[in-house]
């Protein structure tokens, strides 16, 4: 029998593919034909590592820029020369460790804080306005310190043996301490380093002040001086309480509000004190009884401390009492936390509050401290916090931003859809239109309109007409993008078809061909976005855009047009100016990567 030849098993000659196809499946080049436009441009975009990066960096500014204002609210026409130029950073609360424990006496200056342990040794911590401040005296020159009071840069200090030292700023005669209290012998009860003066109060009542007598030109009633048991001072005034329990201004203030101390309260108080606009006084009965403007509600007193109060103290724009339970009560101004009063571990002995924050001393000699701690990044010259106008500047300057480019692009979309479409004389007539426009040097244009304006017209008036000029003016480059687009899309099969079926021209051009080139207007757009922010930032910059007290990027960096800024203030400059750049070139590698995407072409060119 003839040996059978097995036969090789049969090869499929179809492809993977093709069974692939057959088994229900398509081939991935295929899938990827079948996709649309929109998604493959989609999915170029998301691989775009640059783009998403612009993306991402753009919505933090953008989130951080609507969300965070509400809770660090602004307001616009807040100053205060007493915090103007303090560097960024925390710590104006950070009591030295030694002093815990076996802490005296602690007083709050402007943005830095004194304090005494009950060994005589001086502390300072904060931001010192100068560093003249650093220069204190040692113990060997001034023997055992025992009180001690902080000013706004200045700082004086008395002995047991009741001579009165000073250190800081020396300017106005601060440095002119009275020959009664330089060579001792009269007991201090109270020392206060104020504004631009220094005061002092003895045993015996007698008060004496050197200093700025412009600023506080003091006199004293009759009978008061030599009878005065406390007194009490803020920028603009003094005054006394009597050993009868009466209160006196020394001052030449009879306008003042402060005058207006309640006169059923006079003859029965027991303590006071001043915030800058008011007053607040203690009578026998432990109620708390207030006068003067009612700024940041510094007249509110809680009701559920009346009747327990002991003693009163005041800072800037709120109060702080020590209760009869030992305990702490602040009311008013608690824009940095300093009416928000922490409850204690033990009684409070005793409690400064000045300026923003406040230190309680326990029985102990532990300190608790809350209040202005610093800030994030700094202030300007006038005192207003960078990082609150930083936030309220980017969304100003994002929100002029998109408005002009949302004007300027429907003005572009109508005068180059029409001209694109018309053709003939009426694109010859809207081209011609078109460079006329686009030769007015915008810069020189708005800063003489703004010069003849002046102050004719309300801020808010100059931001609209800001807005409203820089989308007049920034058409024309859109305008020529969508007519190119329009010329080649008129030709195309899905017109002809609409003008068959009757469509009038507008609905042809902006129901037809403007959705089919959209992506290309949203690219420029998104591109003239961060110009526009630009030039309004360029405009606050020189002084001819948004102005003060409204905030932009712009015009936060204004003051870095002085060397002296530039040189000493760096946050003042750096922190507008970096952040106005990350956003721009944000915005700018989005557009590049919209770009890229709806036309991979672009890459090659």
């Amino acid at each position: 029998m003839a040996n059978k030849k097995k036969r090789a098993p049969r090869r499929s000659t179809m492809s993977k593919a093709a069974q692939r196809m057959v088994m229900g499946g398509m081939p991935q080049e295929e899938e990827e034909i079948l996709q649309s436009p929109m998604r493959m441009a989609l999915q170029s975009f998301l691989h775009d590592k640059i783009a998403m990066a612009g993306i991402f960096c753009f919505v933090i500014i953008f989130l951080c820029c609507v969300i965070l204002p509400f809770f660090y609210p602004i307001d616009l026409y807040y100053q205060d020369v007493t915090q103007a130029n303090v560097a960024p950073g925390f710590g104006m609360l950070k009591v030295p460790s030694a002093m815990q424990g076996n802490a005296q006496d602690i007083s709050v200056g402007s943005t830095f804080s004194v304090g005494l342990d009950k060994d005589g040794n001086v502390y300072e911590w904060g931001t010192l306005p100068n560093d003249r401040l650093r220069d204190i005296p040692s113990q060997e020159e001034t023997g055992k310190l025992v009180m001690v009071s902080a000013g706004l840069d200045h700082v004086v200090a008395a002995n047991e043996d009741g001579e009165v030292f000073t250190w800081g700023n020396n300017r106005m005669g601060l440095e002119q301490i009275p020959m009664e209290l330089r060579s001792g012998g009269n007991k201090i009860k109270q020392l206060e380093a104020g504004y631009q003066v220094s005061l002092a109060l003895t045993e015996d009542g007698e008060m004496y002040n050197w200093g700025s007598a412009y600023l506080l030109n003091i006199s004293y009633p009759d009978g008061v001086q030599g009878n005065i048991e406390k007194f009490a001072q803020s920028t603009n005034i003094v005054m006394a309480l009597t050993k009868d329990g009466e209160i006196y201004p020394l001052t030449t203030s009879t306008g003042s509000a402060y005058v207006n101390v309640p006169e059923d309260i006079q003859g029965d108080v027991v303590d006071f004190d001043l915030s800058d606009e008011s007053g607040a006084a203690v009578t026998s009965d432990g109620r708390v009884h207030t006068w003067g403007n009612n700024v940041h509600n510094t007249l509110t007193v809680p009701e559920e401390i009346q009747g327990h109060v002991v003693s009163v103290s005041g800072g800037r724009y709120h109060f702080t009492a020590i209760l009869d339970d030992g305990s702490v009560a602040s009311w008013g101004d608690n824009t940095h936390g300093q009416a928000s009063a922490p409850a204690l571990g033990t009684a409070a002995a005793e409690v400064d509050a000045g300026y923003y924050a406040n230190y309680c001393i326990d029985e102990d000699g532990n300190v608790t401290s809350w209040g202005l701690d610093g800030y994030l990044m700094g202030t300007d010259d006038l005192g207003r916090d960078l990082f609150r106008r930083l936030l309220a500047g980017g969304r100003m300057t994002m929100t002029v931003g998109a408005i002009s480019v949302v004007i300027s692009t429907i003005i572009g979309i109508l005068v180059g859809g029409i001209s694109g479409y018309k053709g003939g004389k009426v694109d010859n007539l809207l081209m011609r239109l078109t460079e006329i426009v686009s030769s007015i040097p915008f810069l020189p244009f708005c800063i003489i309109l703004s010069s003849i304006l002046g102050n004719s017209i309300s801020e808010t008036e100059r931001i609209i007409l800001i807005m409203v000029i820089l989308g007049v003016l920034s058409w024309p480059g859109i305008a020529r993008l969508v007519r190119g687009s329009v010329l080649a899309e008129r030709e195309q099969e899905f017109v002809t078809a609409a003008k068959s079926l009757g469509v009038k021209e507008f609905g042809i051009i902006f129901r037809h061909i403007v959705p089919n080139i959209i992506t290309v207007i949203i690219v420029n757009a998104t591109l003239d976005f961060a110009t526009c922010m630009l030039t309004e930032s360029s405009l606050s910059f020189i002084g001819f855009g948004v102005a003060e007290p409204n905030a932009t990027w712009g015009n936060m960096l204004n003051g870095a047009q002085n060397g002296q800024v530039i040189a000493n203030y760096w946050w003042r400059w750096v922190f507008p100016s970096v952040v106005l750049g990350l956003c721009t070139i944000s915005i700018n590698c989005i557009g590049d990567g919209l770009r890229d995407a709806i036309d991979p072409k672009s890459k090659e060119r």
